[in-house]
């Protein structure tokens, strides 16, 4: 899933989600280039805005407020370090045709 030999911001979200919910279909998508210049886009990285969509059966009944903040505690220290934006699809399996 990571790219070979570096450890991005990108890399790390996918990693860590990875670990921890097993997903059957996990997708992380930076988007920082279509902010630029947009408030928290100041990351020296580069990287601040993502796009993820992720299928679990760790969200197997859980609400929509529930799966979004199981994924941003994952994902706490990617927020302290400077990503600014997750724009989150997060479902069970078979939710929507997945």
């Amino acid at each position: 899933m990571a790219h070979q030999g570096k450890n991005t911001i990108r890399d790390r979200i996918e990693e860590k989600l990875a670990a921890s919910f097993s997903p059957s279909f996990l997708q992380v998508i930076d988007e920082s280039r279509e902010h630029a210049g947009h408030a928290g886009h100041a990351d020296s990285s580069g990287e601040s805005h993502f796009r993820v969509r992720l299928v679990s059966a760790a969200f197997v009944g859980k609400s929509r407020i529930d799966r979004h903040r199981d994924v941003n505690r994952v994902l706490a220290a990617e927020f302290a370090a400077g990503v600014h934006a997750l724009a989150l699809d997060a479902k069970a399996p078979g939710e929507n045709g997945v």
